[in-house]
């Protein structure tokens, strides 16, 4: 009786692994998509207002305008979609969790060997909430960010000062070209 159990659960495994593999690849691609809308969106809003406003404008632009991009897209896939940070600027806007903590942490790791651009991880994890798919992919420090996450000496008095009333906790600067800002994230029920 034992080994027919044994059987039963082995055939079953080798049958549901498959279909489970799919959906994984379902799963991320799918998350791509959105990250991928997600991005563009708020990167074509944040090279408009540098472009017509410069820098603290564009402040304005991930203070408000990112939250409400990620609102909208969560609500249109029935998802919880956001960016996520180890240097937080707004604390107000969400830590990350536990999961995205590990992995922000993993992404600086396989940096040594790994271009962030193309860094993402995935996994269905069980939380007391439910079953999860969680998807995230890595946003590297561009030219662009470095306008308003760079470095102390390098960051414009202005952008400076704009900072510190917008976020006075501020934690997200110091960043050099390449570096990894922080993540796109995903947390899907299943």
């Amino acid at each position: 009786m034992k080994k027919q159990l044994l059987a039963s659960a082995s055939l079953l495994l080798a049958i549901s692994a498959p279909a489970f593999a799919d959906d994984m690849a379902q799963y991320q691609e799918e998350s791509r998509k959105v990250v991928k809308e997600f991005a563009a969106q708020l990167g074509g809003e944040m090279q408009k207002e540098m472009k017509e406003n410069g820098p603290v404008a564009a402040i304005k632009v991930c203070r408000n305008v990112a939250p409400a991009i990620a609102s909208e897209v969560s609500r249109k896939n029935g998802w919880n979609v956001g960016r996520k940070s180890l240097k937080t600027r707004n604390a107000a806007l969400g830590m990350p969790d536990a999961w995205e903590q590990k992995v922000l942490a993993d992404f600086e790791k396989r940096m040594e060997k790994e271009n962030p651009a193309g860094m993402e991880f995935a996994e269905i994890v069980a939380e007391p909430q439910g079953k999860f798919f969680r998807y995230m992919k890595a946003i590297p420090v561009q030219d662009l960010c470095l306008k308003c996450h760079g470095s102390d000496d390098t960051l414009a008095p202005n952008v400076k000062d704009a900072l510190k009333t917008e976020y006075p906790h501020d934690k997200a600067t110091g960043y050099t070209l390449g570096q990894i800002r922080g993540g796109f994230t995903i947390k899907r029920p299943l």
